[in-house]
């Protein structure tokens, strides 16, 4: 592997520490204050700069992520406050989203908040509230390269109706500052389900300035509102007093994609890394398989108080369930078939 200006074997690293997590590895942490009190967090730390934290007790989504101590993620000002404190009620879902660099967000609704039916469905859906089972986390060895993984199993049910599953599969590796996602969705029951999946990456102060862009695989932008301008789209700016947020549904062009993956790139030309010679080019890398991801949206928040730059891979849009019913694009899941998910996440010094 290579790491701190070399490369090297694993007897030689074994030989210079006690243990192997004094340069990287995966600990397990208990919130005890406050609304976060009960929180389990899992740390990931590669030895190369990147750290991330794994909520076990929200769908083991990505809160804070740092790369050599200086923040990449945006947080909302909830924190990582206890699932249990979730309403699932309209917009409700908003006083306890923890923000984090990733929100996962359905599994049978997306978007804003409508009644299908007897359903009446909050915004966003309850995954990013809904624990994890059967965690494990640890490292290992393969070959002279050490890796991280961490595994967990989550499930949204109801008697009478869904019972989907989603399986996570997060890993890293030391030295190497990236973050891969593998995640399964299966319907377990026997009704065919509405299925939404959408992953709220979010990205934050300082890695989102005046100087950084916004680089997508698309060919065309269209605004969610139809008053908002396409024009600054990929730009970010000062924070703003009362700014409304825009949302951008970019359709992706075929020419950017590359085995099967398309590429958001958030570049930064003065990244403060404080250990270092003072401000660095930092790119962040956000791939995806398009095959059960072929959506792209864009949130762009950049007030106040918030100032916030969602990238959000998804399976549909956000006007949620009723609106993707009516225009027939609502995905549905058969008892026994199953989706999978393939996104990674790269941190590059450029």
């Amino acid at each position: 592997m290579h790491i701190y200006g070399r490369n090297w074997k694993r007897r030689e690293l074994e030989a210079r520490v006690g243990k192997i997590e004094t340069i990287g590895g995966v600990r397990r942490f208990r919130i005890e204050d406050g609304p976060e009190h009960g929180v389990e967090l899992i740390q990931v730390r590669n030895g190369a700069g990147l750290t991330y934290y794994l909520n076990a007790s929200r769908a083991l989504d990505i809160s804070l992520a740092e790369y050599r101590g200086v923040p990449l993620s945006w947080h909302s000002v909830n924190g990582d406050v206890h699932p249990a404190y979730y309403n699932p009620d309209g917009t409700e879902w908003s006083r306890t989203a923890a923000g984090g660099l990733l929100m996962t967000c359905g599994l049978t609704q997306v978007g804003s908040p409508c009644q299908d039916g007897e359903d009446k469905l909050g915004i966003h859906g309850r995954i990013h509230h809904t624990p994890t089972r059967d965690v494990s986390a640890y490292g290992f060895w393969d070959g002279d390269d050490y890796h991280m993984q961490i595994r967990g199993i989550m499930q949204e049910s109801r008697i009478f109706a869904e019972n989907m599953q989603l399986t996570r599969e997060i890993k890293t590796r030391l030295g190497e500052n990236k973050i891969v996602i593998h995640d399964t969705v299966e319907n377990i029951g026997f009704q065919t389900t509405p299925f939404m999946i959408l992953y709220h990456f979010n990205f934050g102060f300082p890695l989102m300035t005046e100087n950084t862009i916004i680089e997508f695989p698309s060919h065309q932008v269209i605004p969610r509102d139809q008053h908002i301008p396409v024009d600054g789209f990929d730009r970010w700016q000062t924070p703003e007093v009362n700014y409304q947020e825009r949302v951008y549904y970019h359709q992706i062009d075929q020419a950017k994609v590359n085995d099967n993956l398309a590429t958001v790139y958030i570049r930064n030309s003065s990244f403060p890394i404080e250990a270092g010679n003072g401000k660095i080019p930092v790119t962040v890398r956000l791939a995806w398989n398009i095959d059960n991801l072929p959506n792209l949206i864009q949130w762009k928040m950049p007030a106040a108080g918030v100032y916030a730059l969602g990238i959000e891979p998804a399976n549909c849009h956000v006007e949620g369930r009723v609106a993707e019913r009516n225009n027939k694009t609502l995905i549905m899941l058969e008892p026994g078939e199953s989706k999978h998910y393939y996104l990674e996440l790269e941190i590059v010094e450029e």
